[in-house]
């Protein structure tokens, strides 16, 4: 564990007292049914939301609580963690068994980003709060930096709602016209209609909800350019 605990230490300016719970936070169950990483990756998921909360309220003054809802959803999602933990090379880290090594468990991002959050519990219970809130301010710094307007998280109906909301104008219609493929890969075709202005688009998705989507998008678009 000296290799990993020097790379661990290295990447997150930490260096562990009890080197003992950084081998736990990199033990997957796979490789050890007793002792393995999912308690210190529950502290962890629990803690990574706390610090991010209090971060992005002290940094967006200006953002209601929707907002920060959706910023930090966007930080704590389990694809960002994966690829933090990649930009770690966490991977080679860690302790899998012997079918997740043949399997390629080490690059498994779900896998990954639980590391990542085992390994910031395991950071509290060794350090404190403190320790935790600076590991986890360096991991995230270049991504609280680069956060886009939280309007720019909302989802295409939600945005296509709001703006009709704040002109008086009556919500949209979604109508599914088509579905086509087989049970298990089907493919659905949606028109979004606006009364005022008469409007319409149409989406395609692999769900209902994509092409309600992607037709919503298009109307936005439409209505922002000042198209008919």
């Amino acid at each position: 564990m000296t290799g990993a605990a020097e790379q661990v230490a290295t990447v997150t300016g930490y260096r562990f007292r009890d080197p003992s719970l950084l081998a736990l936070a990199l033990t997957h169950r796979s490789a050890n049914t007793r002792r393995h990483n999912e308690r210190l990756e529950f502290l962890g998921d629990a803690l990574l939301g706390f610090l991010i909360t209090d971060r992005l309220y002290h940094v967006r003054s200006d953002d209601d609580e929707g907002d920060l809802s959706r910023l930090r959803a966007s930080l704590v999602r389990g694809a960002t963690l994966a690829d933090i933990a990649t930009e770690l090379d966490l991977g080679r880290c860690l302790t899998l068994g012997a079918g997740e090594l043949r399997s390629g468990g080490h690059r498994r991002r779900s896998i990954l980003a639980d590391a990542l959050e085992a390994v910031l519990g395991a950071i509290y219970l060794d350090g404190g709060l403190d320790a935790a809130r600076a590991v986890v301010e360096r991991l995230f710094a270049a991504r609280l930096d680069a956060l886009p307007d939280a309007a720019d998280l909302k989802d295409p109906k939600t945005r296509l709602q709001e703006w009709l909301q704040a002109r008086g104008r009556p919500l949209p219609h979604y109508e599914l016209t088509d579905v086509s493929g087989e049970e298990h890969a089907q493919h659905f075709t949606v028109r979004c209609h606006l009364e005022h202005p008469a409007l319409s688009a149409t989406g395609e998705g692999s769900g209902r909800r994509r092409a309600e989507q992607v037709a919503a998008l298009a109307v936005l678009e439409r209505l922002e350019r000042g198209d008919p």
